[in-house]
């Protein structure tokens, strides 16, 4: 069966680099690849809860004494028999992890283990005829080896994106047992590379689940406004199996439309929905639909918004309207208890605290987040800025590394394309001015277009900086905004160059007839660290001298006629390796507005009455 380009190009993605740390082994299984879409609306086994888990820095699981395979690893999951031969494992009576969730918090002891560790879990199945089950694991960080049965079933590389496995052949009826090998290890040639400004959690961060589907199944649609008439809704179906000729049905109850196609030799149907009484998403209105798609047996239902989004010279357009993005970055680290966010408290807690500082736009950096963040956001009517992890100095001159990113930007599309909040794919994060560098991501940008040419695409950028006679010109003109439809920009005026103060004496250069928004900016404060009362020059550090570089920059960005939009850095504290200032720091980066325990900095409260009383930025 013939496929669709975008399929042929996501499964065409190999990895390259190792499952192991050390000389891997090869095998024929193969690579994970995500075939379905919608998972958190399908019937489904979920596998979370608790794993018996086993530490092994030195991959004894894999390899002998003399790094040869082993064939009774512990992938066999064999029982202990204390009157048996001797094992070096026993799954039976190892501790265990909470699934979701990264290892590192779980046990004091793993905070800092970075290698793999092996997770075991039993379940029970009964086959139902004419269907397939995949093992879907929402995000393993970083190279996930599966096992079922004693059969691998696939691997995986990254650690953000979801990835499903077919284990239709390796599953039984009566009890069944999965054996994952998840190493957290950082490698050169990954994506992200070893340098980053976050923790490495490890571990199986999201939701695990047996979901199975009839053996003729809707793997792939896309459903949005059309750019040319707002009472048109276009797109696509595609189910996999399915031969040409092979009925497809969506209906809309509220519309009340219902349309009826059928898919072609590459097992897509095109979908075209007169929808005159649309409700366009917006933040003001972020209306949702009940879809219904299906095909023969198999059936989706699914709650989509529909809106356009586009640029015109330097504006952004929202259903054809100006718009401001008032917005905050955040990362993927649970409030309060810390660790990788993953619940729906984790969710309601980081977008509710967004919606209180007067959010219309989050950036969600610098991996993509869960699933339900993208969900929920749908729902706040929050517009959102969605990132793969290029970030810093990738190995950009790789051609096997380059693979990589571009998996990962075919699995974040795939599962978020049918999200109204996304109005943004962004391709990097800080990367060197390098004619390498721009080669690599100019393909990236090149690959968001290809796959999801509804959206913009967008890469935080650096800036050059010449002396003025009175102070500053910041000038954006890196050779990979001609690629953009929108430009983002990085800097940190007030910490780490110049004081607060030199904000005022900034001018900006803008050479690129775009959007801009200022994707990060801001400083460190650790929350209840205060100026004496009426210190007119706070030190660093302080919630003062924090809230003291919002007042600047706000000024500063008002002067920047292109600018369309912030995402000051950072929501909340977050853990970072990086950040090791005793007292000060303590493995946290400091920049956010919240602390990790929910504590409202001083400069929250400046950025708030900002965006409140929208005096900062073009009003919308």
């Amino acid at each position: 069966m013939k496929q669709t380009a975008i399929r042929t190009l996501v499964f065409s993605l190999l990895l390259t680099a190792p499952a192991f740390a050390q000389n891997p082994p090869q095998s024929t299984s193969r690579t994970g690849t995500t075939l379905l879409v919608d998972v958190d609306h399908r019937p489904a086994i979920s596998l979370d809860g608790e794993w018996h888990t086993i530490v092994d820095q030195y991959s004894t699981g894999i390899y002998t004494l003399h790094q040869e395979l082993r064939k009774d690893g512990f992938f066999m999951n064999a029982p202990f028999d204390p009157n048996g031969n001797p094992q070096d494992y026993n799954f039976a009576n190892a501790p265990t992890l909470h699934v979701p969730g990264d290892w590192n918090t779980q046990r004091p002891e793993l905070l800092y283990y970075e290698g793999p560790i092996w997770y075991e879990k039993d379940f029970q199945y009964i086959a139902a005829p004419n269907t397939r089950t995949f093992l879907h694991v929402g995000a393993a960080n970083y190279r996930t080896v599966v096992w079922v049965n004693t059969k691998k079933v696939c691997e995986h590389e990254g650690g953000f994106t979801p990835f499903d496995c077919d284990v239709t052949a390796a599953l039984h009826d009566g009890n069944n047992f999965v054996v994952l090998s998840v190493d957290s290890t950082r490698i050169a040639d990954g994506v992200p590379t070893l340098q980053t400004d976050w923790w490495n959690y490890g571990g199986l961060t999201r939701d695990v689940s047996l979901v199975t589907v009839p053996s003729q199944f809707i793997d792939a649609y896309d459903l949005h406004l059309s750019r040319t008439d707002h009472s048109i809704i276009e797109g696509y179906v595609h189910v996999e199996g399915a031969s040409a000729g092979t009925p497809v049905t969506v209906t809309i109850p509220e519309l009340q439309a219902k349309v009826e196609s059928t898919v072609d030799a590459n097992s897509r149907a095109a979908i075209n929905i007169p929808a005159k009484s649309l409700s366009l998403w917006s933040p003001e209105n972020p209306k949702l639909y009940a879809v219904e798609i299906s095909s023969g047996p198999d059936r989706i239902e699914d709650s989509i918004g529909f809106r356009t989004i586009e640029t015109r010279g330097t504006e952004i357009l929202l259903n054809g309207q100006p718009v401001f993005l008032r917005g905050v970055s955040i990362h993927a680290e649970a409030p309060y208890r810390t660790g990788r966010a993953y619940s729906e408290k984790d969710v309601e807690t980081l977008l509710g605290w967004a919606k209180e500082l007067g959010c219309n736009y989050v950036r969600l950096a610098h991996y993509p987040h869960d699933e339900r963040m993208t969900r929920a956001a749908d729902r706040l009517g929050l517009m959102v800025w969605a990132e793969i992890p290029d970030y810093w100095a990738l190995q950009f001159d790789n051609p096997a590394v380059l693979a990589k990113s571009k998996q990962q930007l075919a699995e974040m599309i795939r599962r978020d394309r049918d999200k109204a909040s996304i109005i943004l794919w962004s391709v990097a994060n800080e990367t060197p001015n390098t004619e390498a560098r721009t080669k690599y991501l100019t393909a990236m940008v090149d690959l968001a277009h290809q796959l999801d040419p509804t959206r913009l695409v967008t890469a935080a950028l650096l800036v050059r900086t010449e002396k003025t006679a009175t102070g500053s010109n910041k000038i954006v003109d890196d050779p990979l905004g001609k690629a953009l439809d929108v430009i983002g920009v990085n800097e940190y005026i007030g910490w780490y160059e110049q004081h607060a103060e030199g904000a005022d004496t900034t001018t900006w250069e803008i050479r690129y007839d775009k959007p801009l928004i200022m994707s990060e900016w801001g400083g460190d404060a650790k929350a209840g660290n205060h100026a004496p009362s009426g210190d007119t020059h706070p030190a660093l550090w302080t919630e003062e001298y924090q809230a003291e570089i919002y007042h600047h920059q706000i000024a500063m960005l008002n002067k920047i006629p292109q600018l369309r939009g912030t995402s000051p850095w950072i929501l909340m504290d977050f853990r970072s390796a990086r950040r090791v200032n005793p007292g000060l720091q303590d493995n946290f980066n400091r920049k956010g507005l919240i602390s990790e325990q929910g504590v409202k900095k001083q400069a929250f409260f400046v950025l708030q009455k900002a965006y409140k009383d929208k005096t900062l930025g073009k009003a919308d």
